[in-house]
């Protein structure tokens, strides 16, 4: 079976799947559900933090001229969504587990909007375009240590993924919020990167149920993107391998693996 008409349910087990795979694993089906079925799931998993401007986030059927993604969003509270289409799909699942973070995200995309004319000026600004990454393609790796959450940022790929492989095992989540990333790991290739954000937690986070701890998470992040001291530029987004995560593919079981700098890159040099 190819992987566009494999079913949701079959991804439901696969590493970096958490965060969605209990919503996944109720379409046995290999027809993606519609708009329907996702407003209906919707409903059932995070009606109650939904709201733009007085009016319930909704998927739609994308319409025939479609305005300005965010802004048609944040005025209506209708999500865009194609049928059939994994990508999208994907991004319904995401609003169902970051309902907090995705709504924040929409709002704050409209406040810079509004702060740029403003200020007379033209162009989307780095702080949407981060926001943008971030939706796409982003990670929030949540640890109990500092130790490990350092190396990671400081690309430090070896030490973190290999001699430290059991602390980082046990002291560290890695939960996907980029439907982007999503789409790409049901084919993972060579070289496919997150953009993270990291978190250090108190060892307790750890032993939450996961659906606490999702949406305890999901609660951090929204107000983390909205703290004024919170840098909101590409840059501020760190590169992370995914492929270097154990588990996440069988050549990862050697050390040498990780000293391939084509996709374990070392820091550049500010």
């Amino acid at each position: 079976m190819t992987p566009d008409r494999e079913a949701p349910a079959a991804l439901a087990g696969r590493p970096l799947y958490e965060p969605i795979a209990e919503l996944l694993a109720r379409f046995a089906d290999t027809t993606l559900p519609d708009t329907g079925q996702l407003n209906l799931l919707l409903q059932h998993t995070a009606a109650h933090t939904l709201e733009t401007r007085g009016r319930p986030i909704r998927f739609v059927a994308p319409p025939t001229v479609l305005p300005a993604y965010e802004s048609h969003i944040f005025e209506t509270g209708e999500v865009p969504t194609r049928p059939d289409d994994w990508h999208d799909f994907f991004n319904a699942l995401a609003w169902c587990v970051w309902p907090r973070t995705k709504s924040r995200c929409n709002a704050l995309h409209m406040q810079e909007m509004q702060a740029r004319k403003d200020a007379g000026l033209s162009g989307r600004g780095p702080m949407r375009d981060t926001l943008t990454q971030f939706d796409e393609c982003g990670i929030v790796v949540v640890s109990s240590s500092a130790e490990v959450t350092a190396l990671l940022a400081t690309h430090a790929w070896e030490e973190a993924f290999w001699e430290r492989r059991a602390q980082l095992t046990v002291s560290t989540r890695f939960l996907i919020i980029g439907h982007g990333i999503w789409d790409q790991l049901r084919q993972p290739f060579f070289g496919l990167c997150a953009k993270a954000i990291y978190r250090v937690v108190d060892p307790a986070w750890l032993r939450l149920p996961p659906s606490e701890a999702q949406a305890e998470c999901d609660a951090w992040l929204a107000a983390h993107l909205s703290d004024p001291t919170t840098v909101l530029t590409p840059r501020a987004l760190a590169p992370l391998p995914l492929l270097g995560i154990p588990g996440l593919t069988p050549d990862s079981e050697c050390r040498d693996y990780y000293r391939d700098t084509r996709q374990f890159r070392p820091r550049r040099a500010r």
